[in-house]
């Protein structure tokens, strides 16, 4: 550790003529009673007292400031050693006091952070169980009532095991898609860039879509005719989930008779924007920055009766995120939302 000392000296030369004007007055009271005394004899006798003072003053004043700030660099670095103990120790009580406020305003956030992570982790816990639990005792249910006799009635059995399958395809979806969102999470996403048609993926989709849009008489539509293909470089199959899952989030919480719009715009000379709208009920203001946090749903009952893993936005997010891109949501509550996401145009 270097030590640095303080600039000003305020102190020690002060001290020193304090105790120089002493020196010299008693020195010359002393002789003045025995011998005659000359101002000159006092200024070479004065001079040497004065710069002995300050230096012995300066030396000892810093000295005694330095290991009482030492301790307390000592104490505080116990805490964490990457921060005060790579500094020079300083003597300047105001530089000091700055920096141990830093320090502790610093520390201050990572535990505010630690607590937002805990809640976090708490809640992502509650809703991991939910969502397995749910299936797994429906599941569990069927299974019993056959083996408590109804396995002989040949069409309580069919039933009941299409219903048993439908809970174990659910609960194979959610640990799929939990498996997915921590490779996402662990930067663990291999895209294979290749160049196709935008137009081409979203009406495919459309077509696979119609059906289950077709029960809320759902119309799932472009916002205008497009003659020419739309080129980009992507991830063929993620953009696909990614358009999929937004497209099967605007029917489910669409109204019924309602329509989900896709459009897609020139953003700047090699960036397009593609916008998924519907006119279903809205998102509220407050729940918007949370809509792509892990299992978070906006009507938690309504949202479950309609099925899915509640990662769909999530996992939306990592792989536009992945291609280096952005994703929009805007909504107005009661009319309608808008989810958008920018990709890389060729010519």
């Amino acid at each position: 550790m270097s030590i640095k000392f303080k600039k000003s000296y305020r102190f020690a030369l002060v001290s020193s003529f304090y105790i120089t004007l002493f020196s010299a007055g008693l020195v010359s009271l002393l002789l003045y009673s025995y011998l005659s005394i000359s101002f000159q004899f006092i200024a070479y006798f004065s001079l040497p007292i004065y710069i002995f003072s300050f230096f012995v003053l300066q030396y000892r004043v810093e000295h005694f400031i330095y290991r009482r700030v030492k301790k307390i660099y000592d104490d505080v670095s116990l805490l964490d050693s990457s921060t005060l103990r790579s500094q020079s120790i300083t003597t300047d009580m105001a530089t000091l006091t700055q920096e141990v406020k830093k320090f502790a305003t610093d520390k201050k956030v990572e535990i505010e952070n630690l607590k937002v992570r805990e809640e976090y982790r708490r809640e992502f816990m509650g809703n991991v169980s939910h969502e397995l639990k749910t299936p797994l005792f429906t599941v569990q249910g069927y299974l019993s009532t056959l083996l408590d006799g109804a396995m002989k009635d040949k069409e309580m059995r069919k039933k009941y095991l299409e219903r048993a399958e439908k809970g174990v395809e659910r609960l194979i979806y959610i640990v799929e898609d939990l498996d997915m969102i921590a490779k996402l999470e662990m930067g663990e996403l291999n895209l294979e860039f290749s160049e196709f048609n935008i137009i081409e993926l979203i009406q495919n989709i459309f077509d696979l879509l119609e059906m289950q849009a077709d029960k809320k008489n759902i119309i799932l539509m472009f916002d205008r005719k497009y003659n020419k293909a739309i080129s980009v470089f992507a991830d063929q199959e993620k953009i696909q989930q990614v358009l999929t899952n937004l497209i099967v989030n605007s029917i489910k919480y669409g109204k019924e008779n309602g329509t989900t719009e896709v459009s897609i715009d020139d953003l700047v000379q090699n960036k397009i924007i593609v916008r998924v709208r519907d006119n279903g009920e809205g998102i509220e203001k407050q729940f918007i920055p949370r809509l792509f946090e892990r299992f978070f749903r906006v009507d938690k009952s309504g949202a479950r009766s309609e099925g899915g893993s509640g990662l769909g936005l999530s996992i939306v997010k990592h792989i536009i995120e992945g291609h280096d891109e952005k994703i929009y949501v805007e909504s107005e509550f009661g009319k309608s939302s808008e989810f958008s996401f920018t990709l890389e145009k060729t010519e």
